[in-house]
């Protein structure tokens, strides 16, 4: 797969279009849409992507974090809170829930361009975004092209798991290729993503209350892990493959130089390192940051609390 390059603060852009009347079913009440996606570099390929779109207003774009059992359907609360008061759309990652999952390399820079042609194909002027986890730093890449009115980061993220562990680098290159490899791959796949170690990896940093983790929710994530093709951009994510930036001044730098609104929603409860780093986004002048008692999940826990914190701040700012 290419690799893409930022230059003079412009994306090549691909095409992004309606595609057939999509067959899948709603996650969040709302309409669901199929998009077809040409990215710019051939090289990329095509493949189709899910969105459902909910409420009335002026429009809002969700975008959930990035994780081994990343979906729209996490969003649901939050989704459906903001579309009390807006016109609110909620994408499948490429890669993830019910979009395509094709055996590519994924890397940043082919989400940076996805996500510039999904909004320049969709809207005709900026709008506001919501992001989750790592899909902060892929929202803050762009910030710079007009594409946001406004921007909410929650439980901002840059680091994935095995990078937060220490692992070096080329260690976690050899994990990620051997994810991918078709037998043993399929194997180690297969050992992480049995339901068991799903619930461990929620109570150890994702949830605080762990009732919410009943058989029939574990069960729920764990079919969507097991969906053809699903281990190709999860193992990218685990092994540090799709983080967005470098270090952590990288993405103070992205955000101090937004012109638009930020606001930071720091998870009180995430780990020491993840909590640090959304604490040092919200000590920049140009921010405004609120803390909930939520760990790394907490868009997904908290959500209608998080709704309900958005909606005051965008009538606050009205007035």
């Amino acid at each position: 797969m290419a690799i893409y390059t930022l230059a003079a603060n412009t994306l090549a852009t691909g095409t992004i279009t309606p595609a057939s009347p999509s067959s899948t079913s709603p996650r969040l009440g709302g309409t669901v849409q199929r998009y077809h996606w040409v990215a710019a570099d051939p090289a990329a390929g095509s493949l189709n992507v899910v969105a459902e779109t909910l409420g009335q207003g002026k429009p809002m774009l969700l975008l959930p974090a990035f994780s081994t059992v990343s979906s729209r359907a996490e969003l649901s609360d939050l989704a459906q809170g903001l579309a009390q008061q807006h016109e609110v759309t909620v994408l499948d990652w490429p890669g993830f829930g019910d979009s395509d999952r094709p055996k590519l390399d994924y890397n940043p820079e082919f989400y940076r361009h996805f996500l510039a042609d999904f909004v320049q194909g969709r809207w005709s002027e900026a709008i506001a975004v919501v992001a989750a986890g790592h899909a902060s730093g892929y929202v803050m890449a762009l910030a710079s092209q007009g594409l946001w009115s406004n921007i909410t980061l929650v439980a901002p993220t840059w680091r994935g798991p095995l990078a937060v562990m220490g692992v070096p680098p080329v260690m976690r290159q050899g994990v990620k290729n051997l994810v991918r490899s078709p037998f043993l791959g399929q194997g180690l796949y297969y050992l992480n993503t049995r339901p068991a170690f799903l619930k461990w990896m929620y109570e150890r940093h994702v949830v605080v209350d762990t009732a919410v983790l009943t058989s029939d929710y574990i069960q729920e994530r764990y079919e969507s892990t097991q969906q053809r093709g699903a281990r190709y951009a999860p193992a990218a994510f685990v092994t540090g493959g799709l983080d967005p930036v470098t270090s952590r001044d990288e993405l103070q730098q992205w955000v101090a130089a937004t012109t638009v609104p930020v606001t930071v929603m720091i998870a009180q409860q995430a780990p020491f390192g993840s909590r640090s780093d959304m604490e040092a986004i919200a000590t920049l002048s140009t921010v405004r940051s609120l803390a909930f008692a939520g760990s790394l999940g907490m868009a997904e826990e908290l959500g209608s609390q998080i709704a309900s914190a958005i909606l005051d701040e965008t009538q606050t700012s009205q007035t």
